[in-house]
């Protein structure tokens, strides 16, 4: 097991590159999973990892959990404290990361192929902040939904966003597309209802709507919320209704909302 101890090593330059560079990880192909609870969902999630990098204390302190990795990756290094220190963007790392090839999560300009036209999908349009991003996929994962979709907005891959999902960007069917409304007609086409959010009180409120069969709800931009286009490209408008004063809600918590609503039966919602 080679051991890097410089933070110079060109295997630590291209993982540093890949931990704090979406054009780096677009170009390779890879991206980095930092911090033992992570990497182990490597595992859980039957994935196979390119290389592994530990500290020797790590490695002393839970054996079975770095053994169970090793299993699963195709180079196991051993880094020192300096270099552990480097391949990380925590305040205190765990002395562990590794890199993954991307994985099958379909990018296509026009038309997505492989979604469930029966399915659920909240469709995340231009949202920036990585962590409203993880905390999006880790709900969709918790309540069933059938995937997420992504237009613009912050990469799938950024270390914050995978740290948020707390796994769930790794099995989630995770959809990404350059063409929202192309992806919106082809919905419409194949019998999907399609929302768009907003903090609007003439749309119909969440709690009343029909979300039964294939349906998508688009959530916009944390500032600026559902572009124009996509709304006049969706069927209908729906409302979370808030009783205080503030305006609108955080996009990840808007989503959340949004996404209990659609696993919901209707029936249930309209019982007196």
């Amino acid at each position: 097991m080679e051991f890097i101890q410089s933070v110079n090593n060109p295997r630590v330059k291209r993982a540093v590159k890949l931990l704090n560079s979406s054009r780096e990880r677009r170009k390779e192909q890879r991206f980095v999973l930092e911090g033992l609870r992570l990497c182990m969902d490597v595992v859980r999630s039957g994935l196979t990892a390119e290389e592994l990098y530990v500290t020797e204390e790590l490695m002393a302190r839970e054996p079975e959990k770095i053994n169970e990795l090793a299993a699963v990756t195709e180079s196991v290094f051993l880094m020192s404290r300096p270099v552990a220190e480097k391949l990380t963007d925590t305040r205190n790392p765990q002395g562990i990361c590794c890199i993954l090839r991307t994985l099958d999560k379909q990018r296509d300009r026009n038309k997505i192929e492989k979604m469930d036209e029966s399915g659920k999908y909240i469709l995340l349009e231009n949202v920036q902040d990585p962590a409203n991003l993880g905390a999006v996929s880790r709900t969709a994962e918790a309540l069933g939904l059938t995937g997420i979709i992504v237009s613009g907005g912050c990469d799938i891959y950024s270390p914050k966003a995978l740290r948020a999902s707390m796994g769930a960007l790794l099995r989630l069917s995770v959809l990404e597309t350059g063409d929202i409304t192309g992806t919106i007609e082809n919905a419409k086409k194949n019998g999907m209802k399609t929302y768009a959010s907003v903090p609007d009180s003439r749309a119909v409120s969440v709690t009343d709507t029909d979300f039964s069969g294939g349906a998508i709800v688009v959530v916009g931009n944390e500032a600026n919320g559902v572009t124009e286009e996509t709304l006049a490209s969706c069927q209908g408008t729906v409302t979370i209704s808030m009783a205080g004063r503030a305006e609108s809600l955080n996009a990840g918590a808007a989503a959340s909302i949004l996404m209990w609503e659609m696993v919901r039966p209707y029936e249930n919602k309209t019982e007196k």
